[in-house]
């Protein structure tokens, strides 16, 4: 018997859901969110403000006194520089502008994060030093994507969704020439250092060791994220391979064998061959049995339109002149009687 059929529809679940976990291991990772959260804001400026007023440059690390620092987006215009940091969170978020420390709660669950204003103000203060901008000419801006929900009254300049694309537009104030514009994208495009692999990891480094240097020790949730990055992804590939691996070889050996099964039940039960007269002898037999049933009705009509003989008719007389001769002893009837029976005995001996 053959199972094959029975592990390809197993087969063909594994190899959608393996990439399915794969693909959700990644999705929950910060990174992800983070980098979800970024592209989202980059999306959102690009088709809700004036490409000709407002110039976004996203990704850009900077460097500083004691390292780097990364900037999600920098938006120029004559309107001012906009710094925006990004953060991808759910829940409910409770803070204060002074507050050094944020939280998220999420069901009973509460975490701590640096106060993004915080954060955002080492940005603005790099981006001054570079471009030789004042305070009224760089602006902070902080927006939140995801399903998070403000429960304390926050700063106008920390957002939600699209919250951020109002405040940019509500400066309405020139604070820079066409030129000074100009000047500022120059600036940031040369001071800059290259975009690559190598620069955010030196970069993570530099955080990991401002981290350590502030608390003692490396947070818990940066090697929770290096787990769910490159090792979750490869045991997951691991497991895959090896249970494809295992499921495979099982269906082959089990089609194997009922390939041997089905091999030995037909050379045990040979068919057995059918007898079959030639059509040379059938086709005759059919015609003779054709011609005697034609024969035999032919035979039957004969006889039934054959017409009466003449001692059928002289005996009919015969019988019909004694019945007359009963009720009437008429002298002719009495002649007629014995004249009729007589021809008919005459027919009779003759016949016989």
């Amino acid at each position: 018997m053959d199972f094959n059929f029975m592990f390809e529809p197993l087969v063909t679940v594994l190899w959608y859901l393996i990439p399915f976990l794969i693909i959700v291991g990644v999705v929950k990772t910060p990174w992800f969110k983070g980098k979800l959260g970024e592209f989202l804001v980059n999306l959102s400026a690009r088709f809700l403000l004036d490409k000709s007023r407002y110039h976004l440059i996203k990704n850009v690390t900077l460097p500083t006194e004691d390292g780097t620092t990364q900037i999600d987006h920098i938006l120029v215009s004559e309107f001012g520089v906009f710094v925006v940091e990004t953060k991808n969170m759910k829940g409910w978020i409770f803070g204060g502008a002074k507050q050094p420390f944020w939280t998220q709660k999420i069901f009973r669950s509460n975490y701590k994060f640096q106060n993004p204003l915080h954060q955002n103000y080492k940005h603005v203060k790099t981006l001054q030093a570079l471009l030789g901008l004042g305070d009224q000419q760089v602006h902070s801006v902080v927006v939140f994507v995801g399903g998070s929900t403000f429960k304390t009254p926050l700063p106008v300049n920390v957002t939600r969704g699209l919250g951020f694309v109002r405040y940019i537009k509500s400066k309405k104030d020139f604070v820079l020439s066409p030129e000074q514009v100009a000047e500022a994208r120059a600036k940031v495009a040369s001071g800059r250092l290259k975009a690559s692999l190598a620069t955010d990891q030196a970069h993570a480094h530099h955080v990991r060791g401002l981290v350590a240097e502030r608390y003692g020790t490396l947070p818990r949730r940066s090697r929770g994220r290096l787990l769910k990055i490159v090792i979750y992804p490869v045991v997951l590939l691991g497991i895959a391979a090896i249970m494809m691996n295992a499921v495979s070889h099982f269906a082959t050996e089990t089609a194997a064998i009922g390939m041997r099964h089905a091999s030995d039940q037909r050379i045990k039960k040979p068919q057995q061959p059918v007898l079959r007269q030639p059509e040379d002898q059938t086709q005759p037999k059919a015609a003779a049995e054709t011609a005697d049933i034609k024969t035999k009705l032919d035979t039957v009509i004969q006889r039934v339109y054959q017409p009466p003989s003449e001692l059928f008719l002289a005996r009919q007389e015969c019988n019909s002149l004694i019945a007359a001769v009963m009720g009437n002893q008429d002298a002719r009837l009495l002649r007629a009687r014995d004249k009729a029976c007589a021809q008919y005995h005459m027919l009779k001996e003759e016949v016989h």
